[in-house]
């Protein structure tokens, strides 16, 4: 075992993205994770694509270093088993509802009076604390309700817009995994476990007005929210003659150089571009500039002439350009393994490393009830590798 969480237990009450994803990043660092599905499983593992019945491929990117076990909760005897493996875990993750688990006598008073160091970790829609409670979120919801939506296109004066990726439902994972962690940390100190709750809503919503509460940060309710950089209409990938590149002088030495390096020296000297006072006010005017410099060479010209000028600047990719970038090649992000069902698969692999305590891929995402009789029959069921 290795991983700054060996030796931690975890039972995983989660399905489709969000907590799957937290349970999966425990489980990268060395946690002990013990999957728990009804008996038709995880509904992701029956989305597309896939080669074979109840293993998709995010089922497969999101569930590797966890074993399966399916559970009846309406058997008794199924039910006795979950509650045996809480008692043996440091840790339950669920993204059931609170008022389900409290009908089913899983929520965190009920367990804790018996396993007081017990982290307990809810993942849901919305706090308990507010009339949002209780409520069904998925991320689609919260995209639209938290201000995503509209940032991602309303604000450009279109409709409002989902980002392509499921943001929330990965936000929300990231966000359980860290809370976990200090949970489990603080533990250390007092030898007692607690309740986390992670609600997709208000973790989005202070992920989205980090940069984009504006003036309100200062109690003005008069002025538009937003950070006007990254709300410019003309913030997007630059066309070239040939593709597109993204380029971003943020700094008004790179835009000194940017504009000399280009040909165009005399905007390398206006000051609403070269006054860190007056450039942010400047800066849908400097984006749509760049934008008309950019479209007067190749890609690779513009890649070549600013080589060396310290400026950010790469091609476009297309998520098929990812499986072969040097930079993943060389850091062997990609991993190549070989699964008893589903033959080769390419898995992300984690992205954090650690100098002592190494991330590892010790198992692959199981099957449903994969192993799973032998959780039941074995003395401790925790006791695996």
């Amino acid at each position: 075992m290795s991983g700054p969480l060996a030796g931690i237990k975890v039972v995983d009450m989660t399905a489709v993205g969000m907590g799957p994803y937290a349970t999966q990043i425990l489980g990268d660092q060395g946690a002990r994770v013990i999957k728990v599905e009804t008996p038709g499983g995880d509904v992701f593992r029956h989305v597309e694509p896939k080669q074979s019945p109840g293993m998709s491929a995010p089922y497969l990117q999101l569930n590797r270093n966890k074993r399966s076990i399916s559970l009846n909760l309406k058997q008794a005897t199924d039910f006795q088993f979950l509650h045996e493996l809480i008692q043996g875990a440091d840790c339950l993750v669920s993204s059931i509802r609170p008022a389900a688990m409290k009908r089913l006598g899983l929520d965190y008073d009920s367990l804790s009076a018996s396993h007081p160091r017990l982290v307990y970790c809810g993942l849901y829609g919305y706090s308990e604390a507010g009339p949002y409670a209780g409520q069904p979120a998925f991320d689609d919801v919260i995209q639209a309700l938290s201000g995503t939506a509209d940032l991602q296109g309303g604000r450009h004066g279109g409709p409002p817009a989902y980002v392509n990726t499921v943001i929330a439902d990965k936000v929300a994972g990231l966000t359980a995994a860290y809370a976990i962690a200090m949970a489990l940390f603080e533990r250390t100190q007092s030898g007692k476990g607690q309740a986390v709750e992670v609600p997709m809503f208000e973790t989005m919503v202070s992920f989205n007005l980090i940069e984009h509460m504006g003036a309100a940060t200062f109690g003005d309710k008069q002025k538009p929210m937003g950070y006007e950089r990254v709300l410019s209409s003309h913030r997007r990938p630059y066309q070239t003659k040939d593709g597109y590149i993204a380029i971003l002088p943020y700094t008004t030495g790179q835009g000194k150089r940017f504009f000399e390096q280009s040909g165009y020296p005399q905007s390398a000297n206006e000051p609403r571009f070269m006054d860190e006072n007056l450039w942010g006010r400047h800066i849908h005017e400097l984006y749509g500039i760049l934008a008309d410099i950019i479209r007067s060479r190749t890609t690779k010209e513009w890649l070549t002439q600013l080589a060396d000028a310290d400026i950010p600047i790469v091609p476009v990719s297309h998520l098929e350009d990812l499986l072969d970038d040097p930079h993943l090649t060389a850091t062997g992000f990609f991993k190549t393994v070989n699964h008893p069902s589903e033959g080769e698969l390419t898995l992300a692999g984690p992205p954090v490393n650690f100098s002592r305590t190494p991330a590892s891929l010790r198992s692959l995402p199981p099957t449903l009830n994969q192993g799973g009789e032998a959780l039941r029959q074995a003395e401790d069921p925790w006791d695996f590798e």
